[in-house]
């Protein structure tokens, strides 16, 4: 059995089943796993969703923050569409309710101890451990399946910005959401920045990679993720990042995560990719977004 991991698709259906045929994927033998912002600025939006829906228990996805602004969208308690929205087509679409149904029971956090990766779309707080890391999405899941338009309403901000055990209610759920599906950059003791978006080499000062933090707890676990896509493909520091721009013009990026036993990581080498087809003709400005 293979087990593939891919970048934020972001609604590049297209290159997405382009990939899956690179890689002969074949759901009845291989696993798949998705790094979230399954949706939104790319043409295929809707498709991408039945696709990756359909692929069944051979799929693994974890919520992105544009996954999650499409489900507070549906349920009228999220800040409404933006421009460069691509949503609509769900939002109208027969099956909609079936979709979002099974989008808002992804998890925020994967853990296979017996491949040792853990799958998240953006990063985790510097003084979690990962115990405490999956303890955290878990309290998030459960609160988005009791009440999803309570959770919703009280979701976005970016305070507090620093891990304490003893945050609780909504703060401590804001706090793992934007650490979860938001997350760049910190300061050296630990607090989230989320405003800072372009790569490394252009960051303000005192802002550090978060998986880069002095003393991070996670820092001998195996990650990948996805989200900036600044960045692009990275290795290093425990964190192995696939958002490589597919939605900005670039290309859609997948590695086989069981072929990296022990120390070896994927190198840029071992990666199979496929270009964008040009569909999502956005400037580079966008590339900095949420």
């Amino acid at each position: 059995m293979a087990v593939y991991a891919i970048g934020d698709l972001q609604g590049c259906h297209d290159e997405f089943r382009a990939l899956l045929d690179r890689l002969d994927f074949d759901p009845a033998a291989d696993r798949l796993w998705l790094v979230g912002d399954l949706v939104n600025r790319g043409p295929g939006s809707l498709e991408t969703l039945r696709t990756v829906r359909g692929l069944g228990e051979s799929c693994v996805t974890v919520l992105g923050n544009h996954d999650l602004h499409l489900l507070a969208v549906a349920a009228g308690a999220g800040r409404g569409l933006k421009a460069g929205d691509t949503l609509d087509a769900i939002l109208a679409a027969p099956d909609r309710d079936e979709l979002l149904a099974w989008l808002r029971t992804r998890r925020l956090l994967h853990h296979d101890a017996a491949l040792g990766w853990t799958l998240v779309h953006a990063g985790l707080a510097p003084q979690w451990t990962l115990d405490e890391a999956l303890a955290c999405a878990r309290e998030v899941e459960a609160a988005l399946a009791a009440d999803p338009r309570e959770f919703f309403a009280q979701m976005y901000g970016n305070q507090p910005d620093r891990w304490s055990p003893e945050l609780a209610g909504h703060d401590r759920l804001r706090f793992t959401v934007n650490c979860t599906t938001r997350l760049r950059y910190c300061s050296a003791d630990g607090r989230l920045l989320l405003g800072p978006k372009g790569p490394p080499e252009s960051a303000p000062p005192g802002a550090i990679p978060w998986f880069r933090v002095p003393g991070r707890r996670t820092r001998d676990a195996r990650v990948v993720c996805g989200h900036w896509s600044a960045l692009g493909w990275y290795t290093g520091d425990g964190v192995l990042s696939l958002d490589t721009g597919c939605v900005w013009g670039q290309r859609l990026t997948a590695v086989r995560l069981d072929a990296y036993p022990g120390e070896r990581w994927p190198t840029a080498t071992d990666a199979v990719w496929t270009p964008c087809r040009g569909a999502a003709a956005i400037d580079a400005v966008g590339s900095a977004g949420e």
